[in-house]
């Protein structure tokens, strides 16, 4: 899907079309990062405890960052050249300074130098106002900063400085434009015309666009592959919504996982609602088999139902990998920072609402019709009229039209710098203590 060889050089060409306005853009750069310092220095009043600044107002700062322009269209490609040509200033200008509190912890109400760092760290990328002033004060402000921040970094936008925050922070602006330059290359592989309604799922991000006539009709949080088993580059069709699912364990949970759960509780296949099927489609019972041996060669078949691996919904499509989008019992797992453990499989929060989407064009389907038929626990296929193209992207930085840029983990490590992966995936973000 990358066809990284094929359009390296075209892109090359593509983006050295605006490099006469890059560079002239350039020629102002040191004072773009700067006049961001002084009118913070210069600002009177600001940044004290004595601002009656709206706290409220300052939360907003995140969901401001929320956009309804999908990540691929029209306008993909300019906005981040855009966001390229912001951060070759930034960069130019010497870019930012580094936040180091310490053992200090950075939250609303806390007075420390190291805000004053942090203040002009925020106002460089534009995320703090620059009428905010230089106080050593983390006032409402810099906490609606710091959301902003976080937001446009896919971690929690709780305004505390964490351990993932403050690396994210802390990447150099060479860093950041170089991982924005990656991604205009992987931007340009992707046709013009994505189709009409679509689905996209961006890896790094963790999340789904379902995309209808250029909108983000509905989007959603995602769990995708962790790096040892990743989620594939997909360019496909999505055929088949899948109600009340039947799920077929692969062999490798059959060796390492039920094989052993079985000499420890004979009556886990019944309490899980697997059953055991031969080669001719008939049923095993599982008192018949030596557990304390090889596994058997049977198909290990979950009955759909509250305590299946794909609860309600499965989403078929084209691909080779055998991978789907599906629903999970376990839906704490899309609150959690770390989202990259999955098998390859990707599951997604509020499915029930995709599944709505892309079956909203096939004769006899609505929401009403799909609840009545989970409530039922009967599997149930459902062929869509109109097969949806997919599209499985890795798209770690990208620039909007409104000026906001986004970045996330390298979780892959495919963006050619340690730097970036910011091993987001070892564990839940801690504030640094």
């Amino acid at each position: 899907m990358s066809k990284k060889n094929g359009n390296e050089a075209l892109s090359r060409r593509a983006f050295l079309a605006s490099a006469a306005t890059v560079g002239v853009s350039a020629i102002a750069a040191p004072a773009f990062a700067q006049s961001a310092i002084d009118t913070l220095i210069n600002a009177p009043r600001r940044g004290n405890w004595d601002d009656q600044f709206d706290a409220k107002a300052a939360s907003r700062t995140a969901s401001a960052v929320v956009s309804n322009t999908p990540i691929l269209g029209p306008q993909s490609l300019a906005s981040a050249q855009q966001a390229v040509m912001q951060y070759q200033q930034i960069a130019a200008a010497g870019g930012w300074p580094e936040v180091n509190p310490g053992d200090q912890k950075l939250q609303l109400g806390v007075s420390h130098p190291a805000v004053q760092a942090l203040r002009q760290r925020l106002a460089i990328t534009g995320d703090l106002p620059r009428e905010a002033g230089m106080s050593s004060a983390f006032d409402s402000y810099v906490d609606g900063a710091v959301k902003r921040f976080q937001a446009r970094h896919g971690l929690p936008s709780d305004g505390v400085l964490g351990e993932f925050t403050l690396k994210a922070m802390n990447i150099p602006a060479d860093v950041r434009l170089q991982q924005l330059n990656t991604n205009i290359i992987r931007l340009q592989t992707f046709p013009e015309d994505l189709g009409r309604r679509h689905v996209m799922v961006n890896i790094p991000a963790a999340y789904v666009e379902a995309v209808e006539d250029g909108t983000v009709a509905t989007r959603h949080t995602a769990v995708v592959g962790r790096l040892s088993r990743p989620t594939h580059l997909v360019n496909s069709k999505i055929y088949e919504v899948i109600l009340n699912p039947y799920w077929t364990s692969p062999r490798s949970i059959v060796e390492k996982d039920i094989m052993p759960l079985m000499r420890k509780d004979p009556t886990y296949l019944e309490k899980n609602a697997i059953r055991l099927i031969d080669g001719k489609g008939n049923e095993v019972a599982p008192e018949t088999i030596d557990w304390n041996g090889e596994a058997p060669n049977l198909m290990f078949r979950q009955d759909p139902g509250k305590t299946n691996a794909m609860a309600s919904t499965k989403i078929n499509f084209y691909n080779k990998n055998g991978e789907y989008m599906h629903d999970t019992p376990q839906q704490g797992l899309f609150n959690k920072l770390m989202r990259f453990e999955s098998s390859g499989c990707v599951r997604v929060q509020n499915v029930r609402d995709l599944s709505n989407w892309l079956l909203r064009e096939t004769p006899g389907w609505n929401r009403q019709q799909m609840e009545q038929v989970i409530a039922s626990g009967v599997n149930t296929p459902v062929k869509l009229a109109t097969e949806v193209p997919v599209y499985f992207v890795y798209i770690s930085a990208w620039g909007m039209p409104d000026g906001i840029v986004q970045f996330r983990d390298d979780i892959y490590q495919m963006d050619g710098n340690a730097e970036l992966a910011l091993d987001t995936t070892a564990g839940m973000e801690q504030p640094v203590q």
